[in-house]
Parts: C-alpha cells; structure tokens; sequence
C-alpha cells in the first residue's frame, strides 16, 4: 500500500512539475513575443507610399488598415449618414435643403458623403466640384504620395500647379497610407504635411516637443481640420491665428474679408467651412482629459500577447469595449446609446438651424423683391454669413456633435439666434 501511495505520489509530482514547467514556458515564450513587436522583411524606404511595402513588415496592421475599404459595415452606426466613414451619397439629394442653403456654390451640385481613407483619392477625383479647375492643393490630404511630389516641386509649386498637371506628370496612386503619419525608418509619428505644422507654430506651438500621446492626435489634425486657400497660388492654411473655436476662425476670416461665395439667393459673403474635426474636439472634455483621436478610432488591442494600434479607422461604435470601456465603468450598451443621444439632440438643433436659415433667406429675397436697398440690407446679409458658418461648422463636422456636445449646442443655438435675427431684420427693412 505504501509502495503504490509512493508511486502516486510521484505522478503527480511528475504532472505538476511538468504543468509548472510548461506554464513558464510559455510565460517566457509570450514575453518574448511582446518584445517583438514586428519582423523586419524589407527595408522600407523615406516616405514609401506604397501600404503593401510597409505591409511586409506589419501584416496585421495592413489587414485592419484595409478594412476601411468597406464602408457598409458602418451603415448600421452612421444613423444619419452625416459623418465620415458611410457610403457617398449625395447630400443635396438627401438633404433638399442643401441647394439653397449652398445656392451659387459648387457644394449645392456635388456634395458628397465622406468615406474611409483608402478612399480618399478616388473620392477627391471623382468630385465635379471645381471640375478641371482643381489645383494641387486638392491633392495634399488625399495621397501618400504627396510628400514625395512636395520634395521634388517645393511646398508653393505643389500647390500652384494645377492637379491634372501633377496627375500626369507624377501619376499618385496611393490614398492615405502609412507613411503620412509614421516614419519610416523610426516607426514615430510624424507630421507630413506643412499647413498643420505652420499653424500650430503661428500659436506658438512647438510641435516637435509633443508627446507620445499628443502626437496621437496631431496625425489626424494635420488633415481633419478647415483651411482654406490663400492667394493665386492656392497655398494651404488652417485659419487658427486668433484661436480653434468658431468665433475665432469667424473673426479671422472677417479681418481677411474672405469669401467662399456670394450666395446666389441673399447676396450675402458666405464662408464654407471644411470638417473641423481637430477644433471642434479641442473644445470638448475628451480633449480636456488627455484623450486622443486614436484612443477611441484607433484603440488598442491585444493580438496574442503583441499589444498593437488597430488600424481599421472606424467608428468607435464598432469596438466600444477597446474604445470606451477602457475609461468608463459601464455597459457597451449604455455608452453607445449616449453617444446616440448627444448625436439625437445635434440633429434635431441642425435641422432648427437649417430651417431657421431657410426662413432668413426667404425673408431677405422678399425684401429685395420689395426694391429694399442692398444697404438696407446689409445687416441681414452679415447676419445670415454668421448664422451659416456656425451652422456649417457643425454640419461639415465628422462626429454629429459627439466630439463635444455642450459646444455643438451652444454653437446650433447662436446660428439659430442669428437665422432669427437675420430674418427679423431683412422683414423689418420691408415696411
């Protein structure tokens, strides 16, 4: 009996040194795994456009990174289809509104829904807005290639010289890829593009000095933000001189005297805003508690024991728990259904605001149907340009007011007031 309680004894030592054993393996082989983060199978050269070169080296990042090519599984978070990553329909067909609102400007006729990144090229060709008229300043946010063509024409030439030009002498066939926001030899985050770095040095922002975590958002600024194009040259700024908020960039462009436009129906100098997506965040409490763009459309992930960025951009929607639940203790439900709801709320206050500006501009036609005098008119008219850019602010905007929802009320609601008060104004100057 002892003899047998031995050689069980022994077994199970034996199993358990054997599990102990194993269990330390396989520790040290998932710590060796970490370490190595990727396999270098070729070198990859200074601003390669190519994504499938850098895809050599980090499969599953191009895996994820090409996911963006199917839009339609967003359908299902995109309730309005107002914000980046749904299909490209037509906003004036879907929206009536948006040819009168935009009346006299190319954006009444072709004003496409945004896609994902790998659509960006094709998307920006295939526009009619500008036609053939397109400079190359067009092309700056659209192509990896794009620093390739700067450093052989210089920053001012690029954007002076006509887009169909450089398609035929460069031929760009790449969309946003790897190299705009990484280094090729360090792998770091970098800024590609000159107007994201000239701005925040015109704000006294020394980008080079930027963290780690910052440098998370700056990638996406350097594109997801409103510009505009200064001069014959058609050179590239981002209009943060006084500031991010709406007022500052309105006052900017009032010391400029910078039109868009003339709107067709009113005859008032209207500005088009562009998907001031890094401002509008600026202002919001995400920004405020250090959190990045990629926390939340490029959240991380864990493949085996590698910790990577997912590069399927996307929608925080899509992953909420790697997205949202890292910081909030609650259900995947319960935080989707409040990004739903600030959304809800923005889109009700955008559809007042459009409805109000409809109804500005009514009252300024009659008026000058009336024979009122274009000086009788001329505060209806500054009015109307306050009221739409505030309105377009939010409307061009990638996230539906998410992005910082007390500041996307209070925005809709001044374009309201000043809808209102163009109204007001243009139907007094009647009697």
């Amino acid at each position: 009996m002892n003899r047998v309680k031995l050689i069980l004894t022994l077994i199970v030592l034996i199993v358990i040194t054997i599990a102990v054993a194993g269990l330390l393996i396989s520790i040290f082989e998932r710590k060796q795994e970490a370490r190595q983060t990727f396999f270098k199978v070729v070198d990859i050269p200074e601003n390669e456009p190519d994504p499938a070169v850098w895809g050599q080296n980090f499969p599953i990042q191009y895996e994820d990174y090409n996911r963006t090519l199917n839009t339609s599984e967003f359908t299902d978070y995109s309730l309005y289809g107002r914000y980046g990553g749904s299909e490209a329909f037509s906003r004036p067909d879907k929206y009536p509104n948006y040819r009168r609102l935009f009346a006299g400007y190319s954006f009444s006729v072709d004003y496409r829904e945004d896609r994902g990144h790998l659509h960006a090229l094709e998307d920006m060709l295939a526009t009619q807005r500008l036609a053939g008229r397109k400079p190359g300043t067009c092309l700056t946010c659209k192509s990896s290639n794009v620093p390739l063509i700067m450093n052989e024409l210089g920053v001012e030439r690029f954007y002076a010289t006509p887009l169909n030009d450089i398609m035929a002498r460069f031929s760009p066939n790449h969309s946003v890829s790897c190299s705009d926001c990484h280094d090729a030899d360090t792998l770091a985050l970098r800024i590609s593009r000159p107007a994201f770095r000239e701005a925040m040095a015109q704000r006294g922002i020394d980008i080079t000095q930027a963290t780690h975590q910052e440098m998370r958002t700056y990638v996406c600024a350097q594109c997801h933000a409103e510009y505009y194009f200064r001069g014959e040259g058609n050179y590239l700024v981002f209009p943060w001189a006084k500031g991010l908020e709406i007022e500052d960039i309105e006052a900017y462009y009032d010391e400029l005297n910078f039109t868009d436009w003339v709107h067709n129906e009113t005859q008032a100098p209207l500005v088009k805003i562009q998907h001031p997506d890094y401002e509008f965040w600026s202002t919001g409490i995400h920004a405020r508690s250090g959190v990045s763009c990629a926390d939340c459309h490029m959240p991380y992930k864990r493949v085996g024991a590698v910790k990577i960025t997912d590069h399927w951009i996307s929608t925080p929607l899509i992953k909420i728990n790697n997205a949202c639940i890292t910081c909030h203790s609650f259900s995947e439900e319960e935080m989707g259904q409040r990004v739903l709801d600030s959304q809800n709320i923005t889109f009700s206050l955008l559809n007042r605001a459009e409805n109000a500006l409809i109804d500005a501009q009514d009252a300024i036609i009659l008026a000058q149907e009336k024979g009122v005098s274009n000086e009788s008119l001329q505060e209806a008219r500054r009015l109307h340009r306050r009221a739409f850019i505030r309105w377009d602010f939010i409307s061009a905007e990638n996230s539906m007011g998410f992005h910082s929802r007390q500041e996307a009320a209070r925005i809709l609601g001044a374009s309201i007031d000043y809808a209102r008060q163009a109204e007001h104004t243009a139907l007094t100057a009647i009697s």
